[in-house]
């Protein structure tokens, strides 16, 4: 799919790929001028790793505050829909890799407007997210230095990584995989840790057997409700999945990348997920959960391991900067695509001589330190209704995913069935199950009095670039009618 020349050669006055934005036929996903680099590694770790962040290591303990015990079915529900959405979209991307991903998959399926509105939709969600990330960081940072302040903090951040990102994107590829790795091995010693504790071989722990499990109200003490819950507060952890299908379309060999980055990740991710949550629920029982605390820290506290708080503060903080990373890189090549297929600004189609977007890196930052700004200026006012406005954006954009991937898979088996190396499970009966139970966390939501607001928000936000959308679609239609005076006799 690398197209060194074109990497090289000076953008020309037309975007590349947008005078046929369908690519030239329903499967010919176009050149991606993009520079190669990233190796299958790096793209294993950042399929294990791009969902494994600060929502795991803190924001579980909401949800076994409403589940208890109930929280690793919670989790094994979450788990599978996002296994679900990966799937299907390790299936298109291997079939049709592109640097736009869901968004050039959405235009194929759907038309010009599904591509266009995901794909902003996508953008304005990972530069708003970047903001909460930077200022996390910053915040654990300044604990750590106190002389520095929290602002400069995250200077220092978005410096680091808009110029690693500005770089080769083997630089990308090569934080993204130590940060990963750094996190797999945190997880898997905490689940060694847990397991001994469970089984009292560590010195001074007693074994604890199911007593945890099934004391203080039961595996589930709040019912099913808390298990459903449960499942509204952790869904939303999953999200960065996603950015290892855009990720592949700039590998060595993007269909067998993607095929098995998604194959190693899934059962991996619900691994650590679902695995994590056991131990937490049986060596303590959930009462024993703070508010505001992770529940890892009070685990490892719990089994006498010094410096706790410490060690857990170095990993959230390490999640937080690789998501930064991996958002950045995300949404640099998401807008990228968005001006290949005319659906942004020209300007942002430059790259430098290895493949890098640079404009759009330079404007995905851009925005990202806006967001920054208003994060630390207004965080309970005008940043909170962004950041309401993105909160179920995740959960529209893996809908038009399965919707997609139900209009293309039948063409591609008709088309070019050699190129189905990764094939969504159980077609098309899973991909319906999928869009159900995401349907189904929408209407949780909005019953929800403290996700309700995000959720009318992110409905706004997502009509108003439909609107635009179909405003789009509107004139280009009466230029079409402009252009060609001939009549009409079917204009669909």
């Amino acid at each position: 799919m690398h197209d060194p020349q074109a990497a090289a050669d000076p953008v020309g006055d037309e975007p590349r790929g947008a005078a046929e934005p369908h690519g030239g036929g329903p499967l010919d996903a176009g050149r991606e001028p993009l520079g190669g680099g990233l190796k299958q590694r790096h793209l294993t770790m950042l399929g294990l790793g791009g969902v494994i962040g600060a929502g795991l290591f803190v924001g579980s303990g909401a949800g076994i505050a409403v589940a208890g015990p109930g929280i690793v079915v919670s989790y094994l529900i979450a788990g599978a829909l996002a296994m679900c959405v990966m799937r299907m979209l390790g299936e298109m991307s291997a079939a049709m890799p592109a640097s736009g991903s869901f968004s050039v998959h959405a235009e194929r399926a759907l038309g010009r407007w599904a591509g266009f509105s995901v794909g902003w939709l996508y953008w304005f969600l990972l530069v708003v997210v970047l903001a909460v990330e930077a200022t996390g960081a910053a915040q654990i940072a300044n604990s750590w230095a106190p002389a520095v302040p929290q602002w400069a903090w995250v200077l220092i951040f978005m410096l680091v990584f808009t110029g690693a990102n500005l770089a080769a994107v083997k630089n990308f590829g090569e934080f993204e995989f130590w940060f990963a790795t750094l996190k797999v091995c945190a997880i898997v010693a905490f689940l060694v840790l847990g397991v001994l504790a469970i089984f009292g071989v560590l010195p001074d722990t007693n074994p604890v057997g199911l007593t945890h499990l099934t004391g203080e109200g039961g595996f589930l003490p709040n019912g099913w409700e808390g298990v459903v819950s449960g499942v509204l507060a952790v869904v939303f952890a999953f999200g960065g999945l996603e950015v290892v299908t855009i990720a592949a379309a700039e590998s060595d060999d993007p269909v067998r990348s993607v095929a098995r980055a998604v194959r190693s990740a899934v059962y991996r991710i619900l691994f650590f997920y679902v695995g994590s949550m056991l131990v937490i629920v049986t060596v303590l029982p959930w009462t024993a959960q703070r508010a505001g605390a992770s529940p890892y820290v009070t685990v490892l506290d719990s089994i006498g391991v010094p410096s706790a708080g410490t060690i857990m503060n170095i990993v959230v903080f390490v999640a937080l900067l690789s998501a930064l990373n991996a958002n950045l890189y995300g949404s640099s090549r998401m807008v990228f695509s968005l001006a290949e297929r005319g659906e942004a600004p020209k300007a942002l189609l430059k790259v430098s001589g290895g493949g890098v977007p640079r404009r759009a890196v330079l404007a995905s930052v851009a925005f990202g330190f806006v967001s920054v700004v208003l994060n630390l200026k207004w965080p309970d006012s005008v940043f909170l209704y962004m950041l309401n406005a993105v909160g179920a954006v995740l959960l529209f954009v893996w809908a038009l995913i399965a919707v997609s991937q139900l209009r293309l898979r039948r063409r591609i088996e008709r088309d070019a069935p050699e190129r189905l190396v990764l094939r969504m499970w159980a077609f098309p009966y899973l991909t319906w199950a999928a869009l159900a139970a995401m349907a189904a966390v929408l209407v949780l939501m909005l019953n929800d009095d403290g996700a309700r607001p995000q959720l009318l928000w992110s409905a706004g936000a997502t009509g108003l670039v439909l609107a635009v959308a179909g405003l789009r679609e509107w004139r280009g239609r009466r230029r079409r009618h402009t252009d060609d005076p001939r009549p009409h006799m079917n204009d669909s």
